[in-house]
């Protein structure tokens, strides 16, 4: 995977009491915990595995607005601004720089869908425009692509995953938060219809409000007690170069490539047209409600029966708060990667721009994806469970969104003024 940043020491027993506590340790979960510590409420946050291990430190390090959903535009707005005050606020750099993202395209159904986007967010102010050919050989040099046009938002840009999860914690920590690594909550213990504490491996810990920001693994827990969240798996395979000389700062997605520049000086290359769709059980129990965004994204998904399907199908879907659970026996989800996706990507940027012929790929790694069916997350309360907060369903571009998602998730918890409206991730819509 991402090689980690060094990470602090966590700390090395659960309290008995605590005010919130946030179920894994991801950039949501810490964005969270950060937070909530800052305004003088006690947090402890509970991470199975490690820090950043699963697709918080796995991730493209992509800070972006273009092609969001108009309603999640705001919620990236609002994470630029977080993401740019960091430093400040931790003490400590996540690498995050406005250097723009830029798609292109050959297509003119492509094309219009880009112009489409740029009109339901015409009112948000992103200085996003469509390019032509031209535009894209000044903004991206040495390109043979050939290609129609694309669109391009300056304010966009990037952070490193793992030194980002890496430094939250310790901003969490130097604050007076907890982090307690390999301790995974079993359930959540209930008075009078409410949540009352959290059942972990070690003991029981009791506390006002808990946040469920545990990425893949959120649609089992919550099973466990009964709540319905939709998500099926997704399967990204990445590489990394060495330290080179590339054709620009921005950051590109292509058809079938996509590329941006690292702060070690080299490039987190990715095939951006097609990602592996590994079938489970809950194909099964799930597959009508993603017809929808299967039909618009024929052929994204390469669609694949191994491993994965017999590990969901052994795996306990109920248990009791003395058994041990699924989060025991798989601390950290490591996938496979996928060398013909990586090989398909490096192939078509090389033509794309032949700089990245003389490209070393020093590292390959692959993260799995929590995708929900609109492809939007549950940033939400749970009625039939005062005191639960969900921060779930990222779909893959959680990440960007993270420092507001997080803050967001605290919002609900304390009955704040919320960050941006939280309506379009209510979990009824589902």
């Amino acid at each position: 995977m991402e090689p980690l940043a060094i990470l602090p020491p966590s700390t090395a027993d659960i309290p008995a009491q605590t005010t919130v506590v946030v179920i894994g340790a991801g950039i949501v979960g810490l964005s969270a915990a950060l937070t909530l510590i800052e305004r003088g409420i006690p947090v402890t946050v509970l991470e199975k595995g490690r820090i950043g291990a699963e697709q918080s430190g796995r991730n493209l390090g992509w800070v972006r607005k273009t092609s969001r959903a108009p309603t999640d535009v705001p919620l990236a707005q609002a994470a630029d601004r977080l993401w740019a005050e960091m430093p400040a606020r931790i003490g400590a750099d996540c690498g995050y720089r406005a250097a723009g993202i830029l798609f292109v395209t050959r297509s003119q159904k492509q094309m219009g869908i880009y112009e489409d986007w740029l009109k339901a967010v015409s009112a948000l102010d992103l200085g996003a425009s469509l390019l032509s050919p031209k535009d894209i050989d000044r903004l991206v040099p040495g390109g043979q692509g050939d290609w129609l046009g694309g669109v391009h938002t300056p304010s966009d840009g990037r952070a490193e995953p793992s030194l980002a999860c890496a430094a939250l914690a310790r901003a969490v920590l130097a604050k007076g938060g907890q982090i307690v690594e390999n301790c995974a909550v079993r359930s959540l213990s209930t008075a009078a219809g409410k949540v009352s504490g959290v059942i972990t491996e070690r003991g029981e810990i009791g506390c006002e409000k808990v946040i469920l920001a545990a990425g893949l693994w959120s649609r089992r827990f919550l099973g466990n007690q009964g709540i319905f969240l939709p998500t099926l798996p997704l399967i990204c395979s990445v590489l990394r170069t060495a330290p080179m000389e590339g054709p620009c700062d921005t950051a590109v997605g292509g058809p079938d490539f996509s590329f941006r520049k690292r702060q070690d000086g080299g490039f987190t290359i990715t095939q951006r047209g097609r990602l592996d769709a590994p079938l489970t059980p809950d194909h099964l129990r799930l597959g009508l409600r993603y017809l929808p965004v299967l039909r618009a994204q024929k052929g994204a998904t390469q669609v694949g029966l191994g491993r994965h399907f017999l590990h969901e199908l052994l795996s306990a879907r109920r248990w009791k708060d003395d058994q041990i659970t699924p989060f025991e026996r798989c601390r950290i989800i490591d996938p496979d990667v996928n060398p013909a996706l990586n090989a398909e990507a490096m192939a078509a940027l090389r033509k794309a721009w032949p700089v990245f012929d003389q490209a070393r790929v020093a590292a390959a790694w692959a993260g799995m994806i929590d995708v929900t069916p609109d492809s939007d997350p549950v940033i939400d309360t749970v009625a039939a469970l005062p005191g639960l907060i969900l921060a779930t369903g990222f779909s893959g571009h959680g990440f960007g969104t993270g420092p507001a998602a997080g803050q967001l998730a605290a919002d609900l918890a304390t009955d704040h003024a919320p960050i941006v409206d939280p309506a379009p991730y209510r979990l009824a819509r589902f």
